[in-house]
């Protein structure tokens, strides 16, 4: 049941980016749907018998929900709706990788509550760095075309510049803060660090923690804006990925091993 309601959610997430530079309403109930139908498949993708079944494809799907979920969230709050260009499609697409090519895993017993709360920490800080990511991206966008001096449908749908900086710093902070009490759970609730071939993530999710958290510095202490921020964003949130998805490839696919 789970790949025909990945697909159904896919579809609709993206007619939901074609709405984004249209129709903000449309464009929510869309995602609304599509958020529950996903929601519902990867249930039955990611917790099979009650287990935790995340291989790299089922983590994609989940980074990837998170940040449309975030983005739906945010968009009662703030008027972000031009994120689902890039969001949406990025969502669609992690539905769709689970559902048709599904990782061959090991489950693992969810019984104690550390892990749970590692797992959830570690999920929501993805989520809304990937967020952060996305909307450095459309920042980046919106620079270049006001320095070609060029207003075209996709400009005039994006927030004034100083709106969509501050929306990139509030998404920046609090997966920042996500991400440390997840590094800090990890680091308490995960035994055996080294045997289960997780120093590297680790030394990996410092580092990006690092670059957000100087990045967070410079703007408070030094006033950092426009592409020193994009810059700092794309980079933290690029080691952020290697940190989760490389690691995890290499794990999986070459040597065999698993660690959610």
């Amino acid at each position: 049941m789970s790949p025909w309601l990945a697909v159904i959610a896919a579809a609709l997430y993206a007619a939901a980016a074609a709405l984004a530079l249209k129709s903000a309403r449309h464009a929510a109930l869309a995602v609304l749907a599509a958020l529950a139908l996903h929601g519902v498949a990867l249930v039955q993708q990611v917790l099979p018998g009650g287990v935790l079944s995340l291989g790299v494809t089922e983590a994609l799907s989940v980074f990837a929900w998170q940040a449309a979920a975030l983005l739906w969230l945010l968009c009662l709050l703030q008027p972000l709706q031009i994120l689902g260009v890039a969001v949406y499609p990025l969502a669609a697409a992690g539905a769709l990788a689970a559902a048709l090519h599904p990782s061959s895993v090991t489950g693992i017993p969810l019984q104690q509550w550390k892990l749970q709360l590692h797992v959830v920490l570690s999920l929501f800080s993805a989520g809304l760095l990937t967020l952060a990511a996305a909307q450095a991206a459309m920042l980046a966008v919106q620079d270049r075309l006001l320095h070609q001096h060029q207003s075209n449908r996709l400009m005039q749908a994006l927030p004034p510049l100083e709106t969509m900086e501050r929306a990139l710093f509030q998404l920046i902070l609090l997966g920042f803060f996500m991400l440390s009490l997840s590094l800090v759970t990890g680091l308490l609730f995960v035994d055996h660090l080294m045997a289960q071939h997780l120093a590297h993530k680790t030394i990996l999710s410092i580092a990006a923690w690092l670059v957000f958290g100087l990045l967070l510095w410079g703007r408070w202490q030094r006033g950092w804006r426009g592409r020193t921020a994009i810059r700092w964003t794309l980079s933290g949130y690029a080691i952020l990925i290697l940190a989760y998805f490389g690691s995890k490839i290499v794990l999986e696919q070459i040597l065999g091993r698993h660690w959610s």
